[in-house]
């Protein structure tokens, strides 16, 4: 089911009129949330929710339509119940960050803006991730991975075919990103999809500069955790050569 954006004709009442039906509709996020949902809609970016893909404590996200009719991802967080905490200890050391407060709010604000960044670093550096569209508060919009209102599935959920090449892909889009200058920090089955046989790599928000203090680490935990994973599949992997090949400087 889609909550479509009302109509609205001109003029301040019935703009008001319209942001009150609105918000009756989405009346699962607190206000200051609705008023951004809703300043996105205007905007243009879409034109409406569709049904929750995901409903976690952190963040909700939800799929929604264009005015073309094209299907976007909406990720929000959660103003009351994200655990700014973990967050703020992931950017306080972020040097893009280094006149950050420690205010919950402010904090997700720039960890909903961290993770567009990281994203548009991403793409520039060919690693395959979804496109970022744009950001306000606590919301982020981006490019929907998966064939027409189906998103695609998880790794944990879909075994490739082809377990060898998946993998390699894998390393290839983490040698990408660490030349690039970064490491994603929470890499495993859960935040790749598996989108016609392709690694896609999603939940960036914690993705760490290199100039982290604890990137290495980070890094060393990807590498573990997508061994692991792989290697439970049964197919046979090492991490020492997975991160061999992951900081060559080959193209």
């Amino acid at each position: 089911m889609i909550y479509p954006i009302p109509y609205m004709p001109k003029g301040k009442e019935k703009f008001k009129e319209g942001k009150e039906r609105f918000k009756t509709k989405h009346s699962v996020f607190d206000e200051f949330t609705n008023r951004t949902i809703f300043k996105l809609i205007t905007e243009g970016h879409f034109k409406g929710l569709e049904s929750p893909i995901n409903i976690g404590k952190e963040s909700n996200v939800f799929s929604a339509l264009t005015e073309e009719n094209n299907r976007v991802i909406v990720k929000i967080y959660r103003l009351e119940t994200c655990d700014f905490n973990i967050m703020y200890s992931y950017i306080k050391d972020d040097p893009r960050y280094s006149n950050l407060k420690n205010k919950k709010r402010k904090v997700i604000f720039a960890w909903t803006q961290r993770e567009y960044r990281n994203l548009m670093n991403a793409r520039e550096a060919q690693v395959s991730v979804p496109i970022p569209i744009t950001f306000s508060n606590n919301v982020l919009v981006l490019e929907f991975v998966g064939k027409s209102s189906v998103i695609a599935p998880k790794l944990k959920d879909s075994v490739p075919k082809n377990k060898k090449l998946f993998f390699d892909k894998i390393i290839d889009n983490m040698r990408k990103l660490y030349k690039s200058g970064i490491v994603h920090a929470d890499l495993s089955a859960f935040n790749i999809l598996n989108f016609n046989e392709t690694p896609v790599f999603i939940d960036m928000s914690q993705a760490t500069l290199l100039r982290h203090p604890r990137a290495e680490e980070f890094l060393a935990r990807d590498v573990r955790n997508i061994c692991t994973f792989f290697n439970k599949i049964g197919l046979k992997v090492n991490e020492e050569s997975a991160m061999k090949k992951i900081k060559s400087n080959k193209n």
